[in-house]
């Protein structure tokens, strides 16, 4: 077998490192990006599935929301905002418990 380096010298081939329809393609722009609508795809029951052999019959360890990581992505924005939404969640859970044993002493 040839070389790369002899591959990319060659003339024939020369055209294969210009052309960027052969370039390989970056990791940002690889997964494709969704909002925060779909992000319970990730977590939910509903789109977990186990496999225990792939298509061609050999063993695999993943589940398919290992696969959906793979292929999806939050955007930018959305995970921002989602990332305060949680914030703010916790912290209202916490007033929410604070409140509440006042709540029942006076019942």
């Amino acid at each position: 077998m040839a070389s790369q380096a002899e591959i990319l010298n060659d003339g024939r081939f020369s055209c294969v490192t210009r052309d960027p329809r052969f370039w390989e393609m970056p990791e940002k722009e690889r997964k494709i990006k969704i909002d925060k609508r779909f992000r319970a795809m990730f977590h939910d029951k509903k789109f977990k599935l186990k496999y225990t052999v792939d298509k061609r019959g050999r063993p695999v360890n993943y589940t398919s929301t290992e696969n959906l990581r793979k292929f999806y992505a939050l955007s930018e924005s959305d995970s921002d905002i989602s990332e305060d939404d949680s914030k703010e969640r916790t912290e209202r859970k916490k007033k929410k418990k604070k409140a509440k044993p006042k709540g029942e002493a006076d019942s």
